[in-house]
Order: C-alpha cells, then structure tokens, then sequence
C-alpha cells in the first residue's frame, strides 16, 4: 500500500508541474553557447486591458553583449517578427539605457549579462486570448559576432489577468527606459554643433538637481553621421554637464547637422531620459561670429514684422496718438519726440533681456512672453490701460504730482520726452507676448547661449520693432505734415480709448484663465470703480467734488484691493481650459506622441496660450475653418493643444527642443516628419514648414546595412518619433493637410 501511495504521490507531483509549466506565462528557453533568452508575461491572462505587457529576456555568458536600437559603430538590434500571432494588432519595444563599449577606437551600445526589453503588445480583441508567435533576429559579440535567428512562442488566455513571477522583474527595466527626464532631475538646457580646428563637436549642456556621477550621451542623428563618446566637463558643483562629442562623416564632410532635429539620451547611473532636439548653430571662433551676426539680422527683421502682428494691435492707439500729436509741430520736437520712443523700446528689451539672463542664472524655466503668465503682471497692465483710456476719454482733470505726470503722460497731447519714452515702454510690452516670423529663431538661439547674446540680440529686436520710429525721426515731414490737433482729436481719443477699454477686457479674459474667475470679475469691477472715481471727480460740482488727496488715496485703495484678489479668491485649479478637452482637441501628452504616430495617427500639436493674440488669429482663421477644422477631426488624426497660459515647465521644455520659447507654436509628426515639422508662425491651410536638415533631400528612414557594409542606426520602434506610419507628409517643405 505504502509503495502505491508513494507512485500516486509522484505521479501528482508530476501533473502538477506539467500543469504549471502549461500555465506558466513564458515561452521556453532558447539556448546557445553564448546566450538564453525567452518571451515573458507580466500577466497571467489578457483581464481587460486594450494591451498587455512581455519582456524578452536575454541572459548572456560573461563577455558577451547584444545591441540597442542604434547599436553604434557595428551590430544590429534585436528584431522580431509577429507573423503568425493571433489576436495581435501591433507590438513594440521600449529600449532601456544602453552601456557604451569601445573596443580599438569604435563604439558600440547595447547591454550584458542580463536584460529585459520591455514590449507593449496592442490586442486586435480586447479580452479575447492572445497567441504569441514570433521569430527573433538577434546578435550577440564578443571578440567575433555571432547572429542567431529563432522562434518563441506564447499563449495567454482569456480571463482575470493577475500578476505574474516576472512581473516586478519586467518593471525594473520598465524603470530603466528613458523619459522626459522630469522625474530624474535630469534636463538638457542647449544643444549646439560647433566647427572647431580638430572637427565638427556637438556641444550638450545638462543639468542635474543632483550632481551627476558619471554621465553618457547618445546621439541618433542624420544619416552618414557619426557621434564618439562624449568628453564631460562637470561646473556648478557637479550639478552641469557640459558633454563635447566628436562628430564625423561616413564620407566627405560633417553636413546637415545644424537646424536637424536629433535624439538625445542622457544616462548617468541608473538614471537616464530622452529628448528630441533641434541643433543650433554652435559659438565659437570666425564661423560663431558669423553665425551671430547672421541671427543678429533675423533679430532685426524680426522686431521689424513684430510692428504688423496682431499682438501689437492693442498698442494701436498709443502708436497712432503719437504720430498725429506732432502734426503741425517743429521738426526737431518731432525728431527728438521719436527717439525718445524708440530709446523706451530698446530700453524695455535691455530689461526683459537682464530679466531672463536673471531668470536662467537662477534656474528657473525662461521665454518668450512669459510676463504674460503672471497675475500680477497682468493686474498691473490692467490697471495701466484703464489709467491710459480713462486719460484718453479726459478724466484726468486734477493735477497730478510733477512725477507721476511725466510717466502717465497725456497721449494726443504735446508731452515731454519722458511721456514719449513711456510710450515706447508699453508698445514694447503689449507687444512681447507672441512670436513673429525670424523672432523665434533669434529668441531661440539666444535664450540657449550666454549673457552677451541674450543682450545682443534683445538689442536688435528692440532696434528692428522700433524701426518705423527711427525712420519718422529721420525724416520729421512724415508727422509734421500730418492735420494739426483740434477738436476732431477728441472724437478720435473717445474711439482709441475704447480699443484701450477692450484691451482691458481681453486681458481680464486671459486672468481668468489663470486664476478663480471671481478674481477676475472683482479686478473688472475695481477698474470700473477707479473709472468712476475719477469721473465723479470730473463730474460733481463745486464743494460736492473730491479733493486731489482723497481722490488718489481711493485710487490706491483700488489698485491695493486688485493686486490682492488674485491670491484672495480661489485658484482655478485645472490645468488646461475648456477648449482643450473638446471633441477635437485633446490636452498634450509629449510622451504619448511616438505611440500614437506608432500607431498609424496623425499628431498635429498647437502650442497656444490666451494672452498671445496671433494664436488666436491662428485659431479663428485657419484652425477652427474648413478644410483643416475637417482635417483635425478626421479619426486617423490626433490634435493636441498645449495651454501655455499658465507656467508649465513640460511646454517650456518641449518648446526648447525644437529651438523654441515662445507662442505660437505648432507641430506636425508622421512619415517623413518622424521628429515633428514646424509650420511658419503665422499658419495657412496649406503653410509651408521647415524641414530638419538642409537642402532639399529629405531624410527617411535609414538602412540598417549602409552601402559601405558597414551598420547604419535605424528608426526604431520607440522613443520620441522614431517610428514609420501612415499619415501626413512634408513634400517640398509644403505642409499637406491630405491623407496618403
């Protein structure tokens, strides 16, 4: 008896093993002298979820490696086939941080002794089982190279999915792929390809909320370039990186790698994040100087086209008053009434440029408009262009104190210098708050270099924005010969001030938008009652009339009570307005842009605050109009809107890596746009955009064996737009809204 229950005893034992291993969320061993790998489950069956997620598990005998996505020098990545799979609609491969091996003066990258590539497999049927099969491309080297071709196979059923026992070992490298680098204290603040007498070296300036211990840099570039390994230089007590790597060409010269976007990742112990970039024209020696000139007149341009945009429609009626108020006067009060505008023009640059020097030195987030972001800011212009319109509609009866006279000026009368100064103070700043066409390249290019070229180029801005100013200078008879002021000034102040009153109201709207929209009708009903105060004291007769110091004490009391009401009432709480959770456009989600590309979806991104007008004007004529409004709709279309509105270091950092600081912003991504395409500023349904690289040659896909015999990177299947679909093009640097 005994003998019988010890054969029934094993035979259980036996059964259970053979149902376990038929369970068991793994494909078998495939062995080799050098390697075992084997496709692994996180979860036992398929539950609910629209995706389900595998590891391919490599471990490899001492010595032995296999390669990442863009192996280097030599070597290809692993690759599978899923022909065969039932119940599979697509699968990729997230990649984590790779090691770097250099062996007689060539690198490569890739990964030892073990390593899980994390795959996201998408169900055709979600709920229904899932039947895995696919054949895996791999080679492993050492001191010769060894490709292996083999195939996997795994089933999981339908059914509750519960954790698996590779579950915590696939998240662990889960963890180990890069990101944006925000959870990681890890940021990349410039990237630039300077020409130096040893070669072409691409300069990378990260830093770290934490000093960095050992970082690594890899590049996925253009085509037929090549990137060493980085020479580091640690500042700022470990907490900057300033990464130099060497760049050469398979044959001929180093070309098409200033203005082309690239893919960035930056390791450094067990932490590591990704970012795809635009390179910028390096600084350094004759060619950085003429780069700088160069910028130097796209800055003046720039500012000059900044004089038609509609941001600076608001300012129209200061501009207007103050070429009509010097008709009939002398040439030399003209002269000089103009200059003093245009100093208070370059002046309002100098400053904002001392401002973001301050700003970038002190590690904050830094752009293009960013003022416009700030409460108190925006009270403050409120505040202001009440002032100026109730000046216009001829409030102001009671003598002001000499000081505050002379800032306030009386715009449409004959002012002094410092009346002229001011306004070109505030031309500038109602101007600031959107990009034109060449202000972007030029901001761009200075906000990622140093002291002198944020000065120099705001100085060129400020130059070419007041241009007209300088022109009316040097030629008086442009305003002299103009009507002399009279009575029909008055109507027309009465009309500019109301342009000022929906200034007011426009800015009030771009409050609401940041803080609780009670704060913003309270900052209204303030300014209406400094309107009415000093109305009543225009109005009420005789001893019935304020006096001048209980008039200004009232007027502090309401400029006091609207700085306040801001941080008084409740905050608006979310994120992103309204507009962006509609059935068209949805809230940006950077990482989520490579998946859905990945997918076959077309991404179109618009980057868009309230406060900048020319967005809206993109908005109005072109977004939200037929054909491109039908276009976003269309279900092969994913359209994202960023709200920069309110501060938000994701947008700022995602406008950096294409060079940007400032709105409006837009980008397309699908085939031949894989790094996403930059229309102009100023969009059209059918606007042209620029293209990374130069010239007219358009970068596809790159082979994995070039020409030569040698090992090419490849786009791979993951990673900021490194994947081939279907969906709009750049053809000819025209932006297409069509489908292939």
């Amino acid at each position: 008896m005994r003998r019988w229950r010890g054969f029934l005893t094993v035979a259980a034992m036996l059964l259970a093993g053979a149902a376990h291993a038929a369970h068991t969320p793994a494909s078998d061993w495939v062995r080799t002298d050098q390697t075992e790998v084997r496709l692994v489950a996180a979860a036992s069956a398929v539950g609910q979820a629209e995706t389900v997620r595998l590891g391919l598990l490599f471990r490899l005998k001492p010595g032995w490696k296999i390669y990442w996505r863009s192996p280097g020098a030599a070597g290809y990545p692993p690759r599978l086939d899923w022909t065969g799979s039932e119940n599979l609609a697509d699968a990729y491969i997230s990649w984590p941080a790779p090691e770097r091996f250099s062996v007689l003066g060539f690198d490569t990258l890739g990964y030892r002794e073990e390593v899980v590539l994390p795959i996201t497999a998408r169900l055709a049927e979600v709920g229904e089982a899932v039947r895995l099969r696919a054949v895996l491309d791999y080679l492993t080297c050492d001191e010769v190279c060894i490709p292996y071709s083999t195939s996997l196979a795994l089933d999981l059923p339908a059914g509750p999915a519960g954790p698996t026992e590779f579950t915590h070992l696939i998240d662990r490298y889960v963890a180990r792929v890069p990101g944006s680098g925000e959870g990681q204290g890890l940021a990349i603040e410039r990237v630039a390809a300077t020409d130096t007498a040893d070669g072409t070296v691409l300069e990378v300036v990260a830093r770290s909320t934490r000093p960095f211990a050992g970082p690594d840099l890899f590049v996925e570039g253009p085509e037929l370039l090549e990137f060493g390994a980085p020479a580091v230089e640690l500042r700022e007590a470990g907490r900057q990186a300033i990464l130099r790597l060497p760049v050469s060409a398979v044959a001929g010269p180093v070309e098409g790698l200033v203005d082309s976007r690239v893919t960035l990742t930056l390791a450094d112990g067990d932490r590591a994040m990704e970012q795809a970039v635009t390179v910028l024209a390096g600084v350094g020696g004759d060619a950085a100087w003429r780069a700088l000139m160069g910028i130097l007149g796209l800055a003046l341009v720039g500012g000059l086209i900044l004089n038609l945009m509609p941001c600076v429609l608001p300012a129209l009626s200061i501009k207007l008053l103050g070429v009509i108020s010097h008709g009939g006067a002398e040439r030399r009060q003209v002269r000089l009434g103009f200059l003093a505008s245009s100093a208070g023009i370059v002046f309002s640059f100098l400053v904002l440029a001392g401002a973001l020097v301050g700003a970038k030195a002190a590690g904050a987030e830094i752009g293009w408009g960013i003022q416009f972001q700030q409460p108190a800011f925006l009270v403050a212009m409120v505040l202001i262009l009440t002032l100026f319109a109730c000046n216009l509609w001829g409030l102001f009866e009671f003598r002001l104190p000499r000081a505050v006279a002379g800032l306030a000026g009386r715009p449409g009368e004959a002012q002094g210098l410092g009346g002229h100064f001011l306004m070109g103070v505030f031309v500038t700043i109602l101007a600031t708050p959107c990009s034109a066409p060449f202000l972007g390249t030029a901001v761009g290019f200075a906000l990622s270099r140093g002291a002198f070229e944020i000065f120099a180029i705001f100085a060129a801005l400020g130059v070419g924005l007041a241009l007209p100013y300088l022109v009316v200078s040097a030629l008086p008879e442009l305003a002299t010969r103009l009507p002399r002021p009279g009575p029909w000034m008055v109507k027309l102040k009465w009309v500019l001030g109301f342009l000022l009153a929906a200034t007011v109201l426009w800015l009030l709207t771009v409050l609401a938008v940041q803080v609780a929209g009670p704060a913003a009708y309270a900052v209204g009903g303030l300014m209406a009652a400094v309107a009415a105060v000093l109305w009543l004291r225009r109005r009420l007769p005789g001893r019935a009339r304020l006096a001048r110091p209980a008039a200004l004490a009232m007027l502090a009391v309401l400029a006091v009570l609207a700085f306040l009401a801001p941080a008084w009432l409740p905050d608006a709480g979310p994120e992103f307005p309204e507009p962006a959770r509609d059935a068209v456009w949805q809230p940006f989600d950077w990482q989520a842009i490579p998946e859905l590309v990945r997918r076959g979806k077309t991404v179109f991104v618009d980057v868009t605050a309230e406060w900048c007008i020319t967005c809206q004007a993109n908005k109005a004529l072109v977004l939200d109009r037929h054909p491109v409004a039908g276009r976003l709709a269309d279900s092969g279309v994913v359209a994202m809107r960023a709200d920069w509105t309110r501060p938000n270091d994701a947008i700022t950092a995602y406008l950096a890596s294409f060079g940007r600081y400032g709105v409006p912003f837009n980008a397309v991504y699908g085939p031949g746009t894989l790094h996403g395409v930059a229309p102009p500023e100023l969009l059209t349904a059918g606007g042209r955009a620029r293209r990374p690289g130069r010239g007219r040659r358009h970068r596809h896909r790159r082979p994995l064996i070039h020409p030569a015999g040698r090992h090419r990177p490849f786009a791979p299947a993951s990673g900021p737009g490194r994947a081939q679909v279907r969906g709009w093009n750049c053809r000819r640097e025209r932006l297409s809204f069509s489908r292939q």
